[in-house]
């Protein structure tokens, strides 16, 4: 028997099987238990986020960047798209070609007409003209080390009204401070990644903030909170961006202290690009 108390009234059983996060007889496993949790909790931020856009709007586009198995993509499509038939559009970005043709046959199976699969790296995204001109919402859940940076640069090249991030394996900068931490511990601010763990748990979470100061500077407001608890997901962080028409300077200008602080301003200057 399914376990309906887990499980949206509106979803599909059917869908999640196909997408294995249900057994055939309707169970859930523990690691599936875990896995629609985090999108479930991840959808609840971004359903408002779609809804405000069809106030706006007689159509709503939104890019999925870093796809990977498109669970997030089905489950959002089959719980708010696929009613608005022609009006809404789903893009999904994946580099991986097994993956695209497994979620092309799927949408066909499920009549999913408004999902498009896009069979490129995230930072191609933004030169792409098979994506609409007008995205209104980016989201990047698990997006691997440089993919979340350039789900962001997509982001702000389209001027994309929300953003929705799960960052995930942060290990550019961890790796930059590795190597200027021998210059760098004349400063006894390099004590907090002298060691290993530190340096990459420190690493990782410099880069979230400087993400969050790259939004800001382009003029996002944030709300930055955790996924769900700790005991589903160690990579939890979720940033919801709302572009708004004025950017913040102050934090354009804090963002290239950080960067010039850690000594990280020659490598990453041109990944977290602010405004003039």
């Amino acid at each position: 028997m399914t376990e309906k108390h887990e499980i949206r009234p509106e979803q599909s059983v059917e869908l999640l099987k196909h997408l294995h996060i249900l057994t055939r007889d309707g169970k859930l496993n523990q690691d599936s238990r875990r896995k629609l949790k985090q999108v479930y909790h991840l959808v609840q931020f971004i359903e408002p986020l779609l809804k405000e856009t069809l106030e706006k709007h007689q159509d709503i586009n939104l890019v999925d960047i870093g796809a990977g198995k498109s669970y997030l993509g089905f489950i959002l499509y089959d719980l708010f798209f696929k009613n608005r038939a022609g009006a809404a559009a789903l893009h999904a970005i994946e580099t991986r070609p097994a993956l695209i043709a497994q979620a092309r046959e799927l949408a066909g199976k499920c009549n999913f007409g408004g999902m498009r699969f896009h069979p490129l790296e995230a930072a191609q995204a933004l030169e792409s003209t098979d994506l609409p001109s007008r995205i209104d919402v980016v989201t990047a859940l698990h997006a691997c080390n440089t993919a979340t940076d350039d789900a962001i640069r997509f982001a702000l090249g389209r001027k994309a009204q929300f953003i929705v991030l799960v960052p995930c394996c942060q290990a550019e900068v961890a790796a930059l401070l590795r190597k200027h931490k021998g210059q760098a511990l004349a400063n006894p601010i390099a004590e907090l990644w002298r060691h290993p763990i530190h340096t990459r748990e420190f690493g990782s979470h410099v880069t979230n903030v400087l993400r969050c100061l790259q939004l800001e500077a382009h003029g996002y407001q944030l709300n930055v909170t955790e996924l769900v608890g700790w005991e589903h997901s160690m990579k939890n962080e979720l940033i919801v961006a709302r572009r708004t028409p004025q950017p913040a300077r102050h934090r354009a200008a804090r963002l290239q202290e950080l960067l010039g602080m850690l000594g990280l301003e020659e490598e990453l200057r041109e990944r977290f690009f602010v405004p003039a």
